[in-house]
Formats: structure tokens, C-alpha cells, sequence
């Protein structure tokens, strides 16, 4: 008689039920079937190093950063601020180069910079006039606004400068540092995407320029104190 086997005869596959009936996947077989995909993903085994492709978008965003996009507010707000302060500086570029607007003109205005203690008073009054007329069309039109926003900031320095009067409030000088605050304002914000330097080096890079023209502002405010006064 032939014995009976309490064994299932079957050749058993690798990764199949042991006797202690839990499952061991064999050395031969490591890898899976993806879900929906028909393709066989390798699983880790231990002590194999872990993939950090994962990271590498990331460190190229820290690396790459998206530049700054301005905001309709903020364009808005500096085509304002530009409009305005450049407007009243071309109104008083055409008081003291021209006369216009019950000005004193250029005679009238070397005669104000002589009593101030300034020596070459009308080349002073040409430059200043000059300065303020040509500066204000530039921040009107948003154009070249480090060196605009740096001319006008430059003259009320010096205004400051001859005018403060440490007795009075705010040194009796509130206009001229509204003024000085509207185009350091300007200087290092540049001029706002509804200018026509928003293609330019120095839209994109503000601050950096806005440095420059700054250093450049206040050499040029020393001289006039130091040399013509």
C-alpha cells in the first residue's frame, strides 16, 4: 500500500507559505508589480543608500528663487509718489530758471543763495535750477529715476542743510524732509512698472543702484557745502 503524504506534493514556489505558515519572500525575487502600471519596482534592501532625488527641486528653488513680483498696489502707489514730487519740482525748476509761477528767477534766487553764505551764486542757481527741472520730468515720465530721485534728494540736502533750525519744530524745515523722504523713497523702490524704466537694469535692481547714486548724491551734496560755501 502506498503510504500517504501529510505533505502537499506540489513543488512549492520561492515566496511561497513555509511550514510555520508565515510568509518568506525569496533572495531570488525582490521586486514588486506597480499598481495599473505593468512595470516591477525594486524594493530597498537594507543597507542600501536612500534615493535624495526628491530634494534636488527644492534646493534649486533656495538656489533660483522666483523674483520678486510687484503688486498692482505698490505700482500704483510709486506712479503716484513720482508724479507728484516731480510735478512740484519741475514747478520749482520753472520759478528759478525762468521766472514762471511768481518765481524768483535766476537773479532773484542767486541773490537768495549769496545771503545763505554761498560763493558763485549764479552758477549755483543755474545748476540747482536746472537740476530740480530736469529731475522732476524724469520722475514724471519713470525714467532714469536712480539718477532723478538722487538730484532731487541731493538739493534738499543742502536746502536742509542751510535752513534747519534746531529751535523750532522739526527744524523748521518739514516740506524740504517730505521731500528728501519721497525720493529716498524713489531711489531705492525705483519707479514702479508704469514707467518706462521697467525694462531697464536698474528697475530690476533697485536697491543696488539706488546705493550707487546714493553715495554719489551725497559726494556731490559735500562739495557744494564745503567748496561754494
Amino acid at each position: 500500500m502506498r503510504a500517504v503524504s501529510t505533505e502537499d506534493d506540489r513543488p512549492r514556489q520561492a515566496g511561497g507559505y513555509a511550514d510555520s505558515g508565515f510568509y518568506t519572500p525569496s533572495s531570488e525575487s525582490s521586486s514588486v508589480s506597480d499598481f495599473g502600471s505593468g512595470t516591477t519596482a525594486a524594493l530597498p534592501r537594507p543597507g542600501d543608500p536612500i534615493s535624495t532625488d526628491l530634494d534636488e527641486p527644492r534646493r534649486e528653488e533656495v538656489l533660483d528663487p522666483t523674483p520678486h513680483a510687484w503688486h498692482l498696489g505698490a505700482d500704483l502707489g510709486l506712479l503716484v509718489l513720482r508724479v507728484t514730487v516731480g510735478a512740484l519740482f519741475i514747478g520749482h525748476g520753472l520759478q528759478k530758471v525762468f521766472g514762471l509761477l511768481e518765481g524768483p528767477g535766476i537773479d532773484g534766487f542767486a541773490q537768495v543763495l549769496t545771503q545763505l553764505g554761498f560763493q558763485q551764486a549764479t552758477l549755483l542757481a543755474w545748476v540747482t535750477g536746472i537740476t530740480e527741472l530736469v529731475g522732476g520730468a524724469l520722475l514724471v515720465l519713470g525714467l532714469f529715476t536712480p539718477a532723478a530721485a538722487a538730484a532731487v534728494l541731493g538739493v534738499m540736502a543742502n536746502a536742509i542743510w542751510v535752513r534747519v533750525n534746531i529751535d523750532l519744530f522739526a527744524g523748521n524745515v518739514e516740506l524740504e524732509s517730505v521731500y528728501a523722504a519721497a525720493a529716498f523713497l524713489l531711489l531705492f523702490a525705483g519707479a514702479g512698472k508704469i514707467s518706462l524704466d521697467r525694462n531697464s537694469p536698474w528697475f530690476r535692481r533697485a536697491p543696488a543702484f539706488g546705493f550707487i547714486f546714493l553715495i554719489l548724491a551725497a559726494g556731490l551734496s559735500v562739495v557744494t557745502l564745503v567748496v561754494l560755501r
